[in-house]
């Protein structure tokens, strides 16, 4: 009877239930349970970002590529694997009708591990197979479900609607398969953006579903989406539904929803006093310890609101270090210190919060975006802040008496003195317990019955020791090493590369100094007053960067953060200081609007009259005198006149463009537009003298204006353009594809140009085979190229001018032919006899 039974040939009640037990109870069972262990690992794997709309379905897609008959879980492979094995087994296909009543479940394990083994293809065959071949199965719904689901992930969101819609038309699910088919038809919803529907939806699901975990997860869900639509009480009572749950549901779903019910809060009208509390007693719950990091922000906020800045500064702090890897916190944290640092005017601070902010974000994020032009806003404040401060701080100890000198230095190593004095006490006990622990360690070997947990602790411990952070001899030392080496730097990444520019010329900065001196010369004070620049050219130069940087942050606090106070201080500090000439009157200018903004008439009008009086002949003392007319923005504006040169560098008039750039370069040093008027000079200067002039000029502007537009331009420029554009050597001939024929004329023919272009234009447009075209190229100060374009080789170039020669216009000049490749290299480097010679 056993060998009967086994056989799948055969319609028999003993072989359909012998092989239906077998399915069930071996085959399957095992695998449902490698599906399950599978599904916990998805699971657990699976990190939810609660600062977004939660998917409906708590598994992390990854684009990891994976090869036909490859499988990215163990557990997803033996459950498919078993469900091959149902099949292929006990299957009992008589006649084209499948007898074994479990093999439909066998599919149905195969299409789902094949599912959260993120083959979506496969598993949509799979059920499909359910629904093609077991018409009459009681998992034909469930398989439906499952189809859908697998299509939703295929992007076939619309298909899925339509499927689901009508499987819920057609059919009495049971309340599970009702809740999986509600969800997933949510999730579809919320793919195509109609959430409204989606709510519905959602809604069914969360009142169906037996299982706490979906509950609480659609509930959230639902107050996730009330809350987009602004309706905040409904939004609350989704969430109590998940409060309410407590320890039914994962700590994660309880608090979050807890601090999304605080979020909307009234604060006009609610019960702070109660609210802080109920914030409090979350802090305090020993259960959210692991939750603290988000707790803290969500008081910091409360505190920002009320105006606090005080608590909100020290709560955001606290939620930073109690972090446990969220990044979206840390970015919210770092991003909300920097505005508050942004907003009291700490530009400096500002940066360096945003600096921290944008490590945390995704790269190339609308987010990331909208902070790192936040912080390249702050770039030239910052530079020059550190200018200022930095030159102030040595011009301070230039202009101190030598008594007030050795005073200041004295003072500075007595700390020095103190905090190597505490290190070396504090190195000295550590010795004292290390000593003490290798006692009692030899003490415990001897010891009682108790002794080897004792040697096992004091193992441990020595252990401890050896580790480098744990002997602070070795760390104090490890910390003066660096500082020797690469003095004080600040924490962020690349910091090798850190800009120590800024500390301008010939600086001097104690830390730094210190940081390079031997133990004997660092307790010193003669020795730090040695290093004080004497020399006046260099005292001279830290003045010059030091006025210039408190000028750009008057025009940086007034023009772009709107700061008029900051702006006030700088440029009075500023003319305090007996700044350079080119600096007073842009600087009088400029207090002078600022005075008017901030109502302060008598000083605007005193130094109205004061630029009035001293520089009539200036273009600032024109506008103050008739503020109504447009000459501040007319012809005699800086933009006015850049569009005036720019058209004549359009015209090809090099020569005049770089007269009168250096003429307005010096009548409007210290304005904006300045950097412009160089940048153009250095391309005119190309055009007419060539390569090298070009590049003197580019780096000129990258060293002078590092922090404008056009210095960053120019800088790349250098590290990116002017490699490819130095290249002089000819290519061949057979090689291009394009030929000219140039006609050189000197300054002395210039008048006979014009003519000679019409006479050339009428001979080339009667030469219909070629797409022949004229233009007028400036070469260098004495000759100008009329160019002849459109021809395909050296030859026929050749051959050309010599018909033209010929014919009835008899255009008889000297020329030369040459490729259009060579022809960029001869106008770049403006080395025209060396070609005629390599030919």
């Amino acid at each position: 009877m056993f060998i009967t039974s086994c056989s799948r040939k055969k319609d028999t009640f003993i072989n359909r239930n012998f092989h239906a037990l077998g399915t069930k109870y071996n085959i399957l069972y095992n695998g449902n349970i490698a599906l399950e262990k599978g599904r916990e690992t998805v699971d657990d794997a699976a990190t939810d970002n609660f600062w977004e709309l939660l998917p409906i379905e708590r598994m992390q897609v990854k684009d990891e590529i994976v090869l036909p008959g490859q499988s990215k879980n163990q557990d997803f492979e033996r459950a498919e694997e078993k469900a091959i094995k149902a099949v292929q087994k006990h299957g009992m296909n008589i006649k084209g009708k499948e007898h074994n009543p479990q093999i439909d479940e066998a599919y149905l394990l195969l299409g789902q591990a094949r599912y959260f083994d993120q083959r979506f293809v496969p598993a949509l065959e799979a059920f499909n197979y359910i629904l093609y071949k077991y018409p009459a199965s009681d998992k034909i719904n469930t398989a439906k479900v499952w189809r859908e689901k697998a299509n939703i992930r295929l992007e076939n969101n619309e298909l899925a609607i339509e499927n689901l819609k009508r499987l819920l038309e057609n059919e009495e699910l049971e309340d599970q398969d009702l809740a999986d088919a509600t969800s997933i038809l949510a999730q579809a919803y919320l793919n195509i953006k109609a959430k409204d529907s989606a709510l519905t939806q959602l809604a069914i699901a969360a009142d169906y579903t037996k299982k706490n975990k979906e509950k609480a997860r659609f509930n959230y869900i639902i107050g996730q989406l009330y809350n987009e639509f602004g309706e905040k009480d409904s939004a609350n009572i989704a969430f109590d539904k998940v409060i309410e749950m407590h320890r039914k549901i994962p700590r994660p779903y309880y608090i979050n929803a807890h601090l999304a019910k605080s979020n909307n809060f009234d604060m006009e009208n609610g019960n702070q006093i109660e609210f802080l509390e109920y914030l409090t007693d979350l802090e305090e719950d020993r259960e959210n310890r692991p939750f603290l990091d988000k707790i803290y922000y969500r008081i910091a906020e409360f505190h920002r609101e009320n105006q606090r800045d005080s608590m909100a500064f020290a709560y955001y702090n606290k939620s930073l270090r109690t972090n446990l890897g969220d990044k979206e916190l840390q970015a919210r944290d770092y991003a909300t210190l920097g505005d508050m640092s942004f907003d009291k005017a700490n530009y400096k601070i500002a940066g360096a919060y945003y600096d921290s902010t944008m490590i945390h974000m995704k790269l190339n994020s609308k987010p990331y975006r909208v902070i790192k032009r936040k912080r390249e806003n702050l770039e030239d404040v910052i530079y020059y802040e550190d200018i200022a401060q930095v030159n102030d701080s040595i011009l301070r100890l230039v202009n101190l008496s030598e008594t007030d000198r050795l005073a200041y230095f004295k003072t500075y190593t007595d700390e020095l003195k103190a905090i190597a004095e505490a290190e070396r006490e504090k190195a000295e006990a550590e010795e004292r317990r290390n000593s003490n622990t290798g006692l009692d360690k030899l003490a415990n070997n001897a010891g009682s019955t108790n002794s080897s947990r004792n040697d096992a602790r004091s193992k441990d411990a020595g252990k401890d020791q050896d580790f480098y952070f744990y002997n602070q001899t070795t760390v104090s030392y490890g910390k003066n090493e660096f500082v020797k080496i690469w003095g004080n730097r600040e924490l962020k990444d690349n910091w090798r590369l850190s800009n120590t520019a800024a500390k301008g010329a010939g600086t001097f900065q104690v830390e730094d100094v210190a940081a390079n001196a031997t133990n004997e010369e660092r307790f010193d004070p003669e020795f730090y007053i040695a290093k004080i620049p004497s020399d006046q050219k260099v005292i001279d130069s830290i003045a010059t960067d030091r006025n210039y940087a408190y000028y750009q942050l008057g025009l940086i606090y007034k023009e772009k953060f709107k700061e008029n106070e900051l702006a006030k201080s700088k440029l009075e500090t500023l003319l305090q200081n007996n700044p350079e000439d080119r600096l007073i009157l842009p600087s009088k200018y400029n207090l002078h609007k600022i005075y008017m903004e901030l109502g302060l008439s008598s000083k605007a009008n005193a130094m109205k009259e004061d630029i009035i009086n001293n520089y009539p002949e200036s273009r600032y003392a024109q506008i103050l005198l008739n503020p109504k007319s447009e000459f501040s923005s007319d012809e005699n504006s800086p933009e006015s006149l850049y569009a005036g040169i720019f058209k004549q560098f359009g015209n090809q008039e090099y020569a005049e463009v770089i007269s009168k750039a250096e003429t307005y370069i010096t009548q409007f040093e210290g304005d904006p537009m300045v950097p412009k008027f160089e940048i153009l000079k250095a391309s005119a200067n190309g055009r007419l003298h060539g390569f090298e002039a070009y590049k003197k000029g580019v780096n000129f502007i990258a060293l002078t204006y590092p922090n404008s537009e056009e210095g960053k331009k120019a800088k790349e420029i250098l590290e990116n353009v002017i490699p490819v554009l130095a290249k002089k050597e000819f290519v061949s001939n057979d090689d291009a594809k394009h030929f000219n024929v140039l006609y050189p004329f000197s300054n002395e023919e210039k008048d006979q140009i014009e003519d000679f272009v019409k006479q050339l234009d009428d001979a080339t447009s009667k030469v219909n085979h070629f797409n022949l075209t004229t233009s007028v190229d400036v070469y260098d100060a004495n000759t100008t190229f009329v160019v002849v374009h459109g021809l395909t080789s050296s030859q026929g170039a050749s051959g050309f001018a010599e018909i033209l020669k010929e014919n009835k216009n008899k255009i008889d000049r000297n020329f030369y032919s040459i490729s259009s490749p060579n022809y960029e290299i001869v106008q770049r480097h403006k080395n025209i006899n060396e070609y005629l010679e390599s030919q």
